[in-house]
């Protein structure tokens, strides 16, 4: 039997994601992504707990996080977990556990006033939209 492999999240960006381009100009971005799930403790208190995670989006995925994307957008992305691992510069093993993101919905309120969640945008490798001039307007 196959394994599954798969993530789903709704959360808001710790900061800006950050652009990178590999050989042959393939876009790489990166940025934390915070849940918060909230919940009752026995004494009725309401406790709150984040989770911070890495999310990876490549290639057109990359570039409309570049575009659109800022500290505080409110996001489902949805993916699959990958561990890498690398030695530093003293020889010490690392380890890091990012999601890679393969859809991605925009869940920010529109410009226009609209309700929350009014909308959406969804992006997944078939549909992204092609990056053009940034005085471009928003396709959301």
């Amino acid at each position: 039997m196959r394994g599954i492999n798969k993530v789903t999240l709704i959360g808001n960006l710790g900061k800006d994601p950050e652009m990178t381009y590999l050989e042959g100009n393939i876009g790489v971005a990166k940025f934390p992504l915070a849940t918060t799930e909230t919940y009752k403790d026995r004494g009725g208190k309401s406790i709150s707990q984040t989770e911070w995670h890495t999310v990876v989006l490549w290639r057109g995925l990359a570039e409309l996080a570049q575009k659109y994307l800022h500290k505080g957008s409110l996001i489902f992305v949805e993916g699959r977990l990958r561990t890498r691992s690398w030695e530093d510069k003293d020889g010490n093993k690392k380890f890091a556990t990012e999601i890679v993101g393969d859809n991605l919905i925009m869940l920010d309120k529109r410009g226009d006033g609209g309700s929350h969640g009014e909308g959406l945008e969804h992006f997944d490798g078939d549909n992204i939209p092609p990056i053009t001039d940034p005085s471009d307007s928003l396709p959301f």
